[in-house]
């Protein structure tokens, strides 16, 4: 997380405006971790012909952490006049990290599947993902920190971020080498048709993928160009972003426990609706915010904070679906039919609205105080697609689940009825105050009882 943090953080995109960046290009730039996920197919299949993932893991996983190392030296020391190769060098490197990524995700989450037990799985991700989110937290701080004290031009400071996140990088990859491996499960059948179709000929995994997929479809219209909102049209500065980013991930991480705990009680499917429900909230916000960097900043805090938890929340249940959903045999292929696909559609959505962008770039429609631009037609997009994405969650087949209106009932401690009843404030049922029964005297005991 220290590392994704210090070389995905914001000052990536103030880092590629330096060089000449256009809005065709930051959507590339927040496309590419979703256009490499094809690689998560690629290792599937290999998977089914290794016995151990470790090795190629490591090798793969050490080239990614240092891929952007050269790019960012070389830039922060570059002559003028060499911005726009720098530019699409940033685009290559930025590529190749993320195709590196994509490639190790399922050698790893294939590993953990077969590492951790079953019983108590999502309780498991939701602590695992509270210290992500802390550590997130804390990365961030300091790159803000750092940026804002100590005055260097944004593509130097752009190396020193890159070159401790590289380190810190390579670091989380060793420790794996004290983590003990199962061997691979391989497929029975190893024709490659049969391996890349086995998730979709299971009903059940296949409503999930396509809830994947469409939720993918609706997020990345508006989400890759928030932070580029912010600092383009708000006026924020750089600092100011970096500190809303880093209290989002400190709201994940004080729920993330206990979204994990909910998850593993009540099932994957109740938790994907109701925090899918949810995620328009910073549509909604961004959508109405004034141009004031100060106003937006205090009204943004607690909305991204709320954004995270609900991040959370779907990152928990889909591991914790795509796991307890997937055979041992062609782990791998599943965990990337279930995430690698969606993300594709993800990034073509991602390149497709960067284009509007940068098309639509002069483009303003005035109504009285307020303006209406071309980031506003994406998230107000965005937003209608979330609300049907709620739809689609709503189908995904989990038979173990608990009914959704159930899980909400449960976790406000109160019955449609008493809401009903009480439309102004639900008492939850354990704060309601019962009547204590007198004690009662001890009944003499019959002669056969004595006996």
């Amino acid at each position: 997380m220290a590392y994704t943090q210090l070389t995905q953080s914001p000052a990536t995109i103030r880092f590629a405006e330096s060089l000449g960046a256009t809005g065709l290009h930051m959507g590339i730039l927040g496309a590419m971790p979703y256009c490499t996920l094809f690689m998560q197919f690629v290792a599937a299949v290999l998977a089914n012909h290794l016995k151990y993932r470790r090795r190629v893991f490591l090798t793969i996983g050490i080239m990614q952490r240092l891929v952007l190392l050269p790019l960012a030296i070389g830039a922060a020391f570059a002559p003028p006049g060499y911005e726009m190769l720098y530019l699409w060098l940033l685009i290559l490197a930025t590529a190749a990290n993320h195709a590196m990524a994509n490639f190790c995700m399922p050698l790893w989450l294939s590993w953990m599947g077969d590492y951790l037990p079953r019983q108590g799985l999502s309780e498991f991700w939701g602590a695992r993902h509270r210290w992500m989110q802390w550590a997130a937290a804390i990365s961030l701080l300091g790159s803000a920190f750092y940026l804002w004290q100590s005055g260097l031009p944004i593509r130097v400071a752009y190396a020193g971020l890159i070159g401790v996140g590289s380190v810190l990088g390579v670091l989380d990859l060793l420790l794996f080498l004290k983590v003990e491996e199962p061997p691979v499960t391989q497929a029975k059948e190893l024709r490659l048709g049969a391996v890349l179709t086995a998730p979709f000929r299971q009903p059940g995994y296949r409503s999930f993928i396509s809830y994947a997929c469409f939720w993918n479809f609706a997020a990345m219209i508006g989400a890759p160009f928030i932070s580029w909102f912010l600092l383009s049209w708000i006026g924020m500065s750089l600092y100011q972003i970096m500190v809303i980013w880093t209290f989002s991930w400190i709201g994940g991480a004080l729920f993330a426990d206990r979204l994990g705990r909910w998850t593993e009680r009540y099932g994957n499917r109740p938790m994907l609706i109701m925090c899918t429900f949810f995620k328009s909230a910073n549509m909604i916000a961004l959508l109405l915010i004034p141009r004031d960097p100060n106003v937006a900043f205090l009204v943004l805090v607690p909305i991204f904070m709320l954004d995270a938890v609900l991040n959370a929340g779907i990152v928990i249940a889909n591991n914790g679906f795509m796991l307890k959903n997937s055979p041992s045999e062609n782990r791998s292929m599943y965990i990337a039919a279930g995430a690698a696909l969606a993300g594709m559609v993800g990034g073509l959505t991602s390149i497709g609205a960067g284009a509007f962008l940068a098309l639509a770039a002069d483009w303003e429609w005035r109504s009285g105080d307020w303006t209406f631009t071309n980031f506003h037609v994406l998230f107000a997009a965005s937003l209608v697609l979330r609300w049907a994405s709620v739809l689609v969650a709503v189908r995904i087949h989990e038979p173990a689940s608990k009914n959704t209106l159930h899980v909400v009932t449960q976790l406000i401690g109160a019955t449609p009825l008493r809401l009903l009843r009480l439309p102004v404030l639900v008492i939850p049922v354990e704060a309601e105050a019962k009547p204590v029964p007198a004690p009662r005297r001890p009944r003499p005991l019959a002669k056969a009882d004595r006996r």
